[in-house]
């Protein structure tokens, strides 16, 4: 009896042919699914450019209005082009599937950074914030409202530039006042003239970008709640969740005028300021610009035009680029003005056999005033792990062979950083590792923490109190002189002993607001080494080779077995579906040692 996988495979050929263009093209990696599409990477094999293929069986397009709404989508996505949008590059059919041919966004989509993050900085809300209005303005400008914009939808290429995509909702305004009348959207970002069933426009669109803005901001959507009815109940009120009253005050300027209908309001009606709340910590020109987007009347609202020019974007840094350490931790602020780096040859200083040569520094200086980090957070995120893994095994959780396949693989909950190869020297000076970037740390024996970016530039030191600061190669204070010599040495070994010296990173203009997530915690046991780091990321490396890394915010385990195979899953899945034995016996060891660090308090 043929397998569904087997099923499946032969459905989704490896080899792919487009007929019209007389491309073929080879599928590679599972990228994710959603609705009725599954997403591959393919490669054209004539050029070797990478796509994705968003892929639909026709076993699934059975009634004829889902034909309709794909025929609507892939009519839209094809008539567009614009930097801020992502690229339609061809469809095709054959008898089983129809295949959508797309940019290929490899950092996925803002849901991912969301997740991972919760709130992000101004800055970054400012740069993010100001390419998805460019890319909604040409949107409105060709007459087409998407009716879909959440931050699933809004994809990140490799310069962490937004892409809008995910077209299956949107209609193209044939006549001036036209209103469309559907009842379509994403509950957490839906206007309140879809639910009422008032007629929509373009202004639904400045609706959802409200609820994006303030999800970035604040961490959490602003209407959000357990249950559909509530949410769209305080859709209708347009009753944000908590926080303080809007502070009217904040619209000034040239948004005065509509200001004053808030103001006029609340003369009128003192329970408006019970139903705009946003937290005190942002500042006037955010919070008057959420509110200006997320008003009840859909006349209120201001244009993407108007929006564009809001003082939330000349009232602070927008910043030229942002690295992609910004997807898992927050940037340096220290440099969001920018910074120049400037690197001169490193001079080698020939020492005894026993010690490997090191990198000297041609100048000494300042490292710049230490920075506090919140530490709480790492516990925190311990212990919400240590939940998740008790509920997963705490229930009946199957013990199978084979109960996961690739299929059922969660690409998107995939760690971005890990460490890749570790050294163990902590008789003398303490722990060594490299993370998948290539970048470089030491955990030193007297808990303080160096980690040398993958440029081989940037340095970031932590003190025992947990405080950061920054500095280079070249510039660093004179006390650490000799831990910056143990970090060189830590580097090489690793690079000569563990792995194949690689090309030198190029220095890039982001690199000066890099802030890479650092080995918090490390021990070993008798049957594995243990490493926390401070985004939340728990890895156990077996002494068997085998390894897992569990992201309590992802709420998934990544499990790397004997032959190197690396496949992620989401608890959910595991919980529905099962796993192996060796798995199971895995995570089970994990809770045990999460256990017994908090018991001891050593986070």
């Amino acid at each position: 009896m043929t397998s569904i996988k087997e099923d499946e495979k032969k459905e989704i050929p490896e080899i792919i042919h487009d007929p019209q263009t007389n491309s073929t093209y080879q599928r590679l990696r599972f990228f994710g699914k959603g609705g009725f599409a599954k997403c591959y990477e393919i490669q054209d094999i004539a050029t070797n450019q990478i796509y994705a293929g968003k892929i639909v069986s026709k076993k699934l397009m059975v009634k004829s209005s889902q034909k309709e709404k794909m025929s609507q989508e892939i009519s839209i996505h094809r008539s567009l082009q614009h930097k801020h949008v992502v690229g339609f590059h061809s469809f095709f059919e054959d008898s089983l599937n129809i295949y959508i041919v797309l940019e290929l966004c490899k950092r996925r989509s803002m849901m991912e950074l969301h997740k991972r993050r919760k709130a992000i900085t101004e800055p970054e809300t400012r740069f993010y914030m100001h390419q998805i209005l460019l890319g909604v303005q040409y949107l409105h400008s060709r007459r087409i409202i998407h009716r879909d914009l959440k931050l699933g939808n809004l994809f990140l290429d490799d310069d962490l530039h937004v892409k809008i995509g995910d077209f299956g909702l949107a209609a193209k305004i044939e006549y001036e006042g036209e209103r469309k009348r559907t009842l379509c959207g994403t509950p957490n970002y839906i206007a309140p003239e879809i639910l009422t069933r008032d007629g929509h426009s373009f202004e639904v669109d400045i609706w959802s970008l409200g609820c994006i803005m303030y999800t970035l901001m604040v961490g959490r959507p602003p209407f959000e709640t357990s249950t559909l009815r509530d949410t769209y109940k305080r859709i209708k009120q347009c009753e944000y969740r908590e926080g303080i009253s809007l502070a009217l005050q904040a619209l000034s300027g040239p948004w005065q005028e509509i200001g004053s209908r808030y103001a006029q309001a609340v003369v009128n009606n003192n329970t408006i300021n019970q139903r705009y709340r946003i937290p005190s910590s942002l500042r006037k020109p955010a919070i008057s610009m959420i509110g200006l987007q997320l008003q009840a009347k859909p006349s209120q609202r201001p244009s993407v035009d108007k929006l564009l020019q809001h003082e939330f974007f000349s009232s602070g840094i927008m910043p030229a680029a942002l690295p992609l350490s910004c997807l898992t931790t927050a940037p340096r602020t220290d440099q969001l003005e920018g910074v120049t780096l400037h690197r001169r040859p490193l001079n080698e200083v020939n020492t005894n056999d026993q010690i490997m040569a090191v990198d000297s520094p041609v100048k000494r200086g300042p490292g710049g005033e230490p920075r506090a980090v919140d530490p709480t957070s790492h516990r925190l995120n311990l212990i919400l792990l240590r939940d998740q893994l008790a509920t997963l095994l705490g229930g009946k959780l199957k013990c199978r062979r084979d109960s996961l396949n690739d299929d059922m693989c969660d690409p998107s909950s995939q760690p971005l950083v890990w460490v890749g190869k570790w050294v163990d020297y902590s008789d003398k000076y303490g722990f060594g590792y490299q993370l998948c970037d290539e970048s470089v740390g030491v955990m030193f024996n007297d808990t303080t923490k160096l980690i040398m970016l993958a440029n081989g530039v940037n340095v970031h030191y932590i003190n025992r109190q947990g405080q950061e600061q920054y500095m280079t190669m070249r510039e660093y204070p004179q006390e650490l002189d000799k831990k910056m010599k143990l970090l060189t040495y830590f580097r090489r070994y690793m690079t000569e002993h563990l792995m194949k010296a690689g090309a030198s990173v190029p220095v890039r203009e982001s690199d000066g607001l890099s802030r890479l997530p650092h080995l918090d915690r490390w021990f070993r046991t008798t049957l594995a080494v243990i490493m926390y780091l401070t985004n939340g990321t728990l890895q156990i490396n077996f002494q068997d080779h085998t390894k897992i890394i569990l992201c309590p915010l992802m709420q998934a385990v990544t499990y790397i077995d004997v032959e190197k195979n690396f496949r992620t899953f989401r608890f959910s899945t595991i919980e529905k579906h099962g796993c192996d034995k060796k798995l199971y016996a895995n995570l089970t060891y994990a809770l045990e040692k999460i256990k017994s660090v908090l018991a001891n308090k050593l986070c």
